[in-house]
Parts: C-alpha cells; sequence; structure tokens
C-alpha cells in the first residue's frame, strides 16, 4: 500500500521537511528559499472543521498557551536584533569617517564589541526559546496522532459491519495513515510559526516606523500586490489539492486490493486490466499532483520579485534620506534587514494558509470518519446470560442490506437445544445472510430472533457473540504464531488445550511438521501455509473454545476428501449436544441433520430430514438430485 507519495518539497520517505527558518527565526528564506508545500486538498467546510480541531486540542490549553508565549519571546527578541547591529555599523562608519576627516578618536571597538555582544546575547536567548517551544509542540502534536489513530481504532470496532461492506479499505487506511500525518506535521510545525509570523509582522512594522515613516510606506506598497498574487493562486489551487487526496485515496484503496488478490489476478490473466486501471487513476494522480506542487511553487518566485521591487524602493528612498542627513546609515542597514524581515512571515503567513486548508480537509476527513453512524448500542437493560442451552427461534423475520430490496421476506423456524440444522439453497437464497443476523452483525428489519426465548437485541453483544463459534468457508488469520492463532478466541487457554483441540481437528499432525511446529510465525497474508491447512486452524479454534452453538459455512471446502472424513467424524463428535447450523453446498454432506431447511429467494420453502425431503420429491430434492445428475447438451 502506498502510504505517502513524495512530492515537491517532500524528501524520499514522503515526509515535509520543516520550513526553512531565515535569521530572524522566521518563515522560508526571503531569498529562494524553497516553499515546503504538502501535500492535501482544500476542505468543504475549513471553520468547522477548525472548530473541532481547536476542540479536540482542549487538553492542551495550558501547554499550547506556553508555546505561545515562548514563541512570541522569542521573536521579540530577534526582532531587537538588526536595530542592535545598525548601531554597532553606525559606531563603525562613524569612527572610520572620523579617522578620514580627521574629526574624531577613531573606531570604539569597545563600544562596538559591546554592542556585537548585546546582540549575540538576544540571539541565542531567542534560539533557545524556540527550542523549547518547539521541543513541546512536538510533543503535543504526537500526542495528538496518538489519540487520533487510538480514536480511528476504537471507532472501528463501534462501526456497523454495513460501513465496511460499502467502503473501499484503503480510502479507511488513507485515512490513518496520510490524515493523520498531515494534521500531526501541521501541528509539529506550523502552529508555532503562524504566532512568530504574526508576532513578527507586528514587531517589525514598529520598528519600521521608529526608523523612519517614509522608508515602511514604500515597503507597505507591496502588501496589496502580494496579498492578490497569494489569493489568485490559492483560489486556483485548491481544487487541484482536493483531488489529489482523493486519489491518493483511490490508488491506496486499487494497490491493497490487488495486492490482497495477486493470486486470482493472475489466474486470470488480469494483470493488463489491473494495471490499465493503476495506470488511470495514477495518471489522474501524477495530473492534480503537477497543477497543484506548480501553483504551490510558483508562488514563492513571484512574491520574491515583488520583494524585490520593495528592495529597490527602500533603497532610493534611504539613499535620499542618508543624503539629507535625516537617517543614519546604520539604519538603513537595519530597516533593509527588517524590510527582509517583514516580507519572510507574509510569505510564511501565504503558504500556511494554503497548509492551513490541507490540514482541514484532512482532519475533515478524519472526523468524517469518527462522526459516521455507530452500531446501535446495546440497550440499557440489556440481560446477561451465561451459557446458552441453545434454543433458537427466528419469528416472522424481515431483512434487507437496503430498505427497498429485501433478502429475506417471512422468515419462521425454531430450532431445538443440540439440534444439528442444515441450511441448503441456491446462490444468494439467504443462507449466510442468516448467520450475519443470528450474530447481530446487522440487526432484522422486522420480526425478531429469540435465544433461549430471548429477543437477541435485549441481550449484550459480547454475550451473545461469545455464545458461538464459527467456521466459515473464508478463513481468517493473522501474523503471528500459530499458538495464537488457534486461541483467538479465548486467549486464556494453555498450551496443553490448544494441542488437544488441534488433535481434535486433525490439525496437530501437520503443525508439528512446520518448522517452529505451534510457534510457527505465520506471514500477513498467511501464504506460507495451505488453504487447507489454514481451515483445518481454524476449525482447531472452534473446537478451542467450546460454544453452545456451532457455526459452520462449508467449513471442510478446502481439504482433501480424506481430511474431510476425519473432519467430519470430529465435527459430529464436537456437535453432540450443541446447536449446529451447517450452511452446506454438498448435500452429501448433510444427510445425517436433525433437520434442513431448504431456503429460496429469502424464504424457507421446505423443511424436514433428509429422507423426508427426498420423499417429497420438492425443491430439495430437485437441487440433491442435480448433483449427481450428469446435464449433456
Amino acid at each position: 500500500m502506498i502510504g505517502h507519495t513524495p512530492v515537491s518539497g517532500s524528501d524520499s520517505n514522503g515526509r515535509r521537511p520543516a520550513l526553512q527558518r531565515g535569521p530572524m527565526g522566521g518563515g522560508p528564506m526571503g531569498r529562494g528559499g524553497p516553499m515546503a508545500m504538502m501535500k492535501g486538498e482544500s476542505a468543504r467546510d475549513f471553520k468547522g472543521t477548525m472548530r473541532k480541531l481547536l476542540a479536540y486540542l482542549g487538553p492542551y490549553k495550558s501547554v499550547t498557551a506556553l508555546v505561545i508565549l515562548l514563541a512570541a519571546a522569542s521573536t521579540v527578541f530577534s526582532i531587537f536584533g538588526p536595530k542592535i547591529l545598525g548601531n554597532a555599523t553606525t559606531k563603525l562608519f562613524e569612527g572610520v569617517m572620523g579617522q578620514i576627516t580627521g574629526a574624531g578618536a577613531g573606531i570604539d571597538f569597545a563600544a562596538i564589541s559591546r554592542i556585537l555582544l548585546t546582540a549575540l546575547g538576544l540571539y541565542i536567548l531567542s534560539s533557545l526559546l524556540a527550542y523549547i517551544q518547539g521541543w513541546i509542540m512536538t510533543g503535543v502534536a504526537v500526542d495528538i496522532t496518538y489519540r487520533f489513530r487510538r480514536d480511528i481504532a476504537e471507532k472501528i470496532n463501534r462501526m456497523p459491519l454495513g460501513y465496511f461492506d460499502g467502503t473501499n479499505h484503503g480510502e479507511i487506511l488513507s485515512r490513518v495513515t496520510n490524515d493523520v500525518d498531515t494534521v500531526n506535521q501541521t501541528l509539529s510545525q506550523s502552529l508555532s510559526q503562524i504566532i512568530t509570523s504574526i508576532v513578527t509582522v507586528v514587531g517589525v512594522l514598529a520598528m519600521m516606523f521608529s526608523i523612519s515613516w517614509q522608508m515602511t510606506l514604500v515597503s507597505l506598497l507591496i502588501i496589496p500586490l502580494t496579498l492578490g498574487i497569494v489569493q489568485f493562486i490559492v483560489r486556483r489551487s485548491q481544487r487541484y489539492f482536493r483531488q489529489q487526496q482523493d486519489y491518493l485515496g483511490h490508488v491506496n484503496g486499487h494497490i491493497e486490493e490487488m495486492f490482497g488478490g495477486h493470486v486470482e489476478v493472475k489466474a486470470f490473466n488480469a494483470e493488463a486490466r489491473s494495471i490499465q486501471k493503476f495506470s488511470g487513476l495514477n495518471h489522474t494522480l501524477y495530473e492534480t499532483a503537477w497543477k497543484s506542487q506548480f501553483l504551490s511553487g510558483i508562488m514563492m518566485p513571484i512574491m520574491n520579485f515583488v520583494g524585490n521591487l520593495g528592495y529597490v524602493g527602500v533603497v532610493i528612498v534611504g539613499g535620499y534620506l542618508a543624503v539629507r542627513g535625516t537617517i543614519t546609515v546604520g539604519d538603513i542597514q537595519a530597516f533593509i534587514q527588517y524590510v527582509r524581515s517583514f516580507n519572510q512571515p507574509l510569505m510564511q503567513l501565504a503558504n500556511i494558509s494554503n497548509i492551513l486548508q490541507q490540514t482541514a480537509a484532512a482532519a475533515e476527513r478524519v472526523f468524517e470518519f469518527l462522526e459516521e453512524r455507530e452500531e446501535a448500542p446495546d440497550v440499557a437493560e440489556s440481560v446477561e446470560i451465561g451459557r446458552a442451552r441453545g434454543h433458537v427461534e427466528f419469528r416472522n423475520v424481515r431483512f434487507g442490506y437496503s430498505p427497498d430490496k429485501m433478502v429475506i421476506n417471512n422468515f419462521s423456524a425454531e430450532i431445538q437445544p443440540g439440534q444439528r440444522v442444515a441450511i441448503v439453497g441456491p446462490t444468494g437464497a439467504g443462507k449466510t445472510t442468516l448467520v450475519k443476523l443470528l450474530m447481530r452483525f446487522y440487526d432484522v428489519n422486522e420480526g425478531a430472533i429469540l435465544l433461549d426465548g430471548r429477543d437477541i437485541r435485549t441481550l449484550r453483544r459480547a454475550d451473545l457473540r461469545r455464545q458461538f463459534g464459527m467456521v466459515l468457508q473464508d478463513t481468517w488469520l493473522f501474523n503471528g504464531a500459530i499458538l495464537d492463532n488457534i486461541r483467538y478466541g479465548r486467549e486464556e487457554a494453555s498450551v496443553e488445550e490448544v494441542i488437544a483441540a488441534a488433535q481434535a481437528a486433525h490439525a496437530d499432525h501437520f503443525i508439528r511438521s512446520l518448522p517452529g511446529g505451534y510457534q510457527m510465525v505465520l506471514n500477513e497474508e498467511t501464504s506460507n501455509i495451505s488453504a487447507g491447512q489454514k481451515q483445518l486452524l481454524t476449525i482447531a479454534r472452534a473446537f478451542l473454545i467450546d460454544p453452545p452453538i456451532l457455526i459452520l459455512d462449508e467449513a471442510t471446502s478446502s481439504v482433501d476428501t480424506h481430511t474431510e472424513l476425519l473432519i467430519q467424524e470430529a465435527m459430529r463428535r464436537l456437535m453432540s449436544g450443541r446447536t449446529s447450523f451447517v450452511i452446506a453446498h454438498r448435500l452429501s454432506t448433510i444427510r445425517d441433520a436433525d433437520r434442513i431447511l431448504v431456503m429460496n429467494q429469502g424464504d424457507i420453502v421446505e423443511q424436514g430430514t433428509h429422507e423426508e425431503l427426498l420423499a417429497r420429491g420438492g425443491f430439495y430434492a430437485e437441487l440433491y438430485n442435480s448433483q449427481f445428475v450428469s446435464v449433456t447438451a
């Protein structure tokens, strides 16, 4: 998966470098420094998102206030530097001129030394305060990043399953990685710089007026032109920033999907289609990224050009005033430094205004996810149950993944404790949906599902799901030791209990033949064991948790015939005395079920034992016989 796409102003890992600092601790270098524009987009609701972000910063009010104070103090100390250095220049100039004209005692090196030491002390103190506030703000930014990712992780566990059924996983991962990192970088690098820039603008402007109001007015003439250029560029770059962030998520999603199913891609010779789709997404990302970065990149050269026009005007006016004796040479030097320092924070504020737009867009995507509708909470008076007996009743159940498309129309059935119930029917009949409803992955639209006489909506989800053991056709294992994968549903189980469960599932032999045995670590794709071995491990997991109710969804579909017979025998022992739901496509495997529910188009069309249903010669008999009759053209 692509975590970051390196763009202009990023390093090889896609990280945005810190804004370069000028001699006064300001923002980007006023003469040729690069604009460190980070990738992003424009928020739909900038003000609303920033209010949410400020509320999220609530616990750090006192720390943020301290950072603001330190940043302001650091900037104030640095502002006095050029004025003091100007005094040293004036002393030096007067001494030289005195020697030339013979009207003075020469250069006063002692006075110049005192002035330079004072300036050095101010710059050291300014740098120390800047270091302290940067260190504090970095800690705050990292802590906020940790909170964001923790809240997202907790939110994922509270989300309804339907959200993930309809949302690209790459889009979710992009919010956890790219968007949170964008907020982190802004908080750690830009927040204190906003304060620094504002204080610098105000302080430098005051110092400029104290030196010469005429030269100050000349310098201020460039501000309207600067603001106009910034507004013009930002307005045109916003839509490209949004498209860039969106297509970064699309590229992430496509790559994550293709990597996850690369075997299927190769098996169906779909490499060309995959590359074609990726190329289309990547080309669009390239186009939008290029345009957004180009528009951001030209801002600095244009503003440097405008700033140089201001320098020309200041030099002309300053030379005229110096000739008339209105100001000293040191004042002109200090003023030119202040003009440069005045332009720097203006440029930085322009840069930060773009960054804040992108940060708001990233934060907006995170907050949108955190504000998504959550799974309906457990009722306040939810009933706690111990080990269920296994009496299950479906009472006039209606359900659809969307209100206008019902999957289950009017389903009713009653299963007694300990019964083995097989659910059969064609694809799309609603078999797996029944299991999702039973586990409360979804709630029914109408009707009710009862467990031991209680509506499952009155039970805590954790208590309800503790009653079930599941072995699905699509196996799920994680990157970890085989031992930990087997005891995933019962972490307190001992090693001996895990081995006993593996033996019951006929998995112990192959586990011991692997390098490391039970301590062998499965890779992230669990591709270092076969599909059949994965299924055996999930069956062992079901043995270990010893649930009162079992759900088996074509649990032996990936094992060989001999192992299937062994597992079926083990399953018979496991299902003994337990209520069991078996979803089967091969009807020969469920002949001994106590009850068979035959589903078609969301309804139970037949139910009974294998022999009873065959004798009726109905839909079940047609399904069963179709597996053994060869149809020829």
